[in-house]
């Protein structure tokens, strides 16, 4: 970032999975930019592959003619993501808890319970089809 210290940054991809690596290198480079630190750098990144796959899987279930918008915004003290996808949504509270011992063996679930457990704020706009997260760096 070289002396600034706000880095902003927006694209619209295909929604594929190889089409995310960069979205993710060059987040991961502002917040090293930033000396937010590996602890953020960790759960930003863990966080925004989570939201991306499930935008290639869930959301769009696979159709590549699709695309995926994200937002990005690193701050001296914050991380803000957007992610969201042209799929029909889906209700976050019809999800299971994956911690629930009846669920435990059940992939599903797994991707929104580790972007709440690393991420300050998460929020499902609704219908579902696009995720906001933020992480404040205390």
């Amino acid at each position: 970032m070289a002396g600034r210290s706000h880095w902003k940054q927006s694209w619209h991809i295909p929604g594929e999975r190889e089409a995310c690596i960069p979205i993710i290198e060059q987040t991961q480079q502002a917040i090293e930019d930033a000396g937010l630190g590996e602890t953020v750098a960790f759960a930003v990144r863990l966080s925004l592959e989570e939201a991306l796959a499930n935008a290639v899987r869930h959301g769009h279930a696979g159709d590549t003619s699709l695309h995926i918008r994200v937002e990005a915004s690193v701050e001296p003290h914050q991380v803000v993501l957007m992610v969201a996808d042209e799929g029909p949504g889906f209700d976050p509270e019809a999800v299971p808890d994956p911690t629930a011992d009846e669920n435990l063996t059940i992939a599903s679930g797994r991707g929104l319970a580790l972007m709440r457990a690393f991420m300050t704020e998460v929020e499902v706009i609704p219908p579902g089809n696009r995720i906001e997260m933020r992480y404040l760096k205390m």
